[in-house]
């Protein structure tokens, strides 16, 4: 076997912590403007759900039922389904030409012979985000893609996700659905696994292939774990086309968990700049939490 990465993390930096040679984010600066005349926060995304998954309620939604593509929140799954089937995490996974995309024709710096554990290429699904390594999951499983999908199909139903359908490991088509509601769901259970947490929330991580004396950097997607003071348990970001940007996380706010589900935001900052306005207006309005109940008088 050639090329085989056996020990692919050669420094990892936690949630928090900044890459060398990355500059520092802008993040989006909170006003009045932000709230609407009730005092509500004044959200751009085309669909959202708050939700207090320690009491399951919704504390805000916008066309919660509304099915829309998904794009790469589609991994959170894809990982759940893994790590159900118990498969060996050290097992060497071979990228192959049917790993690479020709649907969207997206990139990835994994290349085609190469070889990962199967906990590497989980790690790089959900930090950075590679389509390479999501796809290389769902086929190497038992029955291949087709059961793969039927799996997690299977585990949505099970969550109570009803309106949510998958055709792919990784996101890239379309058709891969969900709605803000069921997306509460299905992050909630996520954020059940230890593995999903620890990788959803790596800052950033160096990679040396075998062959090769240059190391790679890969980065977090979501910019929020990588330069903020946000208190991350669970992230994942999203974007095709059809999707718009699209972005999961659960979080700590006011001393309560919180799940924040932002679908279909347009331009480059309505992701980052609607969970600041979120997060802003829980701490407005810290009785609406679970965690209220907790907080010294």
């Amino acid at each position: 076997m050639t090329r085989i990465l056996a020990a692919l993390l050669v420094a990892v930096l936690p949630f928090g912590a900044v890459a060398a040679g990355h500059n520092k984010a802008h993040v989006a600066r909170i006003s009045n403007a932000d709230f609407t005349k009730d005092g509500e926060p004044n959200l751009q995304s085309s669909g959202v759900l708050v939700l207090d998954p320690t009491t399951g309620q919704t504390l805000f939604s916008k066309n919660a039922d509304t099915a829309a593509p998904i794009a790469s929140l589609t991994k959170l799954m894809t990982a759940m389904v893994v790590l159900d089937a118990s498969l060996s995490m050290d097992e060497a996974l071979e990228i192959t030409k049917e790993d690479v995309d020709t649907f969207k024709n997206s990139t990835s710096r994994l290349p085609v012979g190469s070889h990962f554990r199967r906990e590497d290429l989980l790690r790089l699904a959900l930090m950075a985000s590679d389509n390479r390594a999501a796809a290389a999951l769902g086929r190497t499983y038992p029955g291949g893609l087709p059961a793969f999908v039927d799996a997690m199909n299977a585990k949505a139903h099970a969550l109570g996700a009803n309106n949510t359908h998958y055709v792919d490991s990784s996101g890239l088509n379309p058709g891969n659905m969900s709605t803000p509601a069921d997306l509460g769901k299905i992050v909630a259970a996520a954020s059940g696994y230890e593995r999903i947490r620890e990788f959803t929330t790596t800052g950033a991580l160096s990679v040396q292939l075998p062959d090769s004396k240059r190391k790679l950097t890969f980065v977090n997607t979501n910019v929020l774990v990588r330069h903020s003071d946000w208190k991350i348990g669970l992230s994942k970001t999203g974007y095709i086309t059809e999707a718009g940007k699209c972005l999961v996380m659960q979080a700590i706010i006011a001393n309560s968990p919180v799940v924040i589900v932002l679908l279909d935001s347009w331009g480059r900052l309505t992701r980052v700049g609607d969970a600041n306005r979120i997060r802003k207006w829980l701490e407005r309005n810290p009785d609406k939490l679970a965690g209220a109940a907790f907080k010294p008088t």
